[in-house]
């Protein structure tokens, strides 16, 4: 999966932004980044700090751009730039000393066009990675809201990767039909660019209206209206067996080009995506990634304040590789 993504790098070499320039796992990742010379990393914060600690851990990130906002040469456009996009809502002196923020500086850099895309939250809460991407990137248009999916990757018998992505299991807690149609949307062009041809399943407690509730009713309906707007199989609402198991789809929904093969799955709500995709990660022998914000006018994505370089490393891939 990989291997494809630094391919579309290597035909686009992008510029991404790390928030947390002077942290180890960064650096790291990083260095590794710069040696394969397809993505060039962006470190916000002190030069001079930041060097010291890559010397320390003995990483060459030579090649990298450093940039304090501090003493950055560009901060009065940026401040105007700023006031702009906030609308009224932030004075100019107010935006001044957002900007000294990492995670609002690095936005402003995407937002302005001097990067392609922005990873934050090794040290930043969700909420700050995220605030200001809704704020100076904004929601793409005709998007009414920032959505997320995980794509979950493991070996199979054929040697090739068996590749799903799942959403929203990070960000809407409790999506409407159309918003459960604007997810829907959105992860099927992200699962694409991971080599998923979708075949997308509402999941439920129920297979074609064998249980009932307004959840039911929910995921039934919010699958008919992705059929009128999706160009890739949909099927819902549907249980993850049938979804899944081509023996189980057999009994439920003989009739579907969907059940027993599909590879895109929809939640209906923040609580079942993050454990079903858990449950997958910890039993099912995935590697999970993500969380992928979707929606955004620009690739913007979070990690987590427990990950390892490794997980930096391969995040900021995928978060370039998003780039249009």
């Amino acid at each position: 999966m990989f291997k494809k993504l630094i391919e579309i790098l290597k035909a686009h070499p992008r510029k991404i932004v790390f928030t947390e320039g002077n942290d180890p796992r960064i650096l790291e990742a990083s260095a590794r980044l710069l040696s394969g010379t397809f993505l060039t990393p962006i470190l916000i914060g002190d030069a001079n700090e930041i060097q010291a600690v890559a010397e320390d851990i003995g990483y060459n990130i030579r090649g990298a751009v450093i940039i304090n906002p501090a003493t950055y040469e560009k901060m009065d456009a940026m401040v105007e730039r700023m006031v702009e996009l906030r609308k009224g809502k932030m004075t100019a002196d107010e935006c001044r000393a957002m900007l000294k923020k990492g995670n609002y500086f690095g936005t402003m850099l995407v937002a302005m066009g001097e990067a392609d895309a922005l990873l934050g939250g090794a040290t930043y809460s969700t909420a700050d990675t995220v605030r200001p991407a809704l704020q100076l990137v904004k929601t793409k248009p005709g998007n009414s809201i920032v959505s997320s999916c995980f794509i979950l990757v493991r070996p199979s018998a054929t040697g090739e990767n068996e590749v799903l992505a799942m959403a929203d299991c990070a960000i809407n807690i409790k999506p409407t039909e159309d918003e459960l149609v604007e997810i829907a949307s959105e992860t099927v062009e992200c699962a694409k660019i991971f080599g998923v041809d979708p075949k997308v399943a509402f999941l439920s407690y129920s297979t074609f209206g064998s249980g009932k509730g307004e959840d039911v009713d929910k995921m039934r309906n919010a699958a008919a209206k992705a059929k009128g707007v999706l160009s890739v199989p949909v099927e819902g609402e549907m249980q993850f067996d049938a979804a899944v198991s081509p023996n189980v789809a057999k009994t439920k929904c003989p009739n579907s080009e969907v059940a027993g093969y599909a590879n895109t799955f929809v939640f209906p709500d923040i609580n079942a995506g993050n454990i079903g995709y858990k449950i997958a990660q910890r039993l099912g022998g995935f590697d999970a990634y993500g969380p992928i914000l979707l929606g955004l006018n620009a690739p913007i994505n979070d990690l987590s304040r427990g990950c390892n370089a490794q997980e930096v490393y391969s995040m900021a891939i995928i978060t370039a590789a998003l780039a249009d």
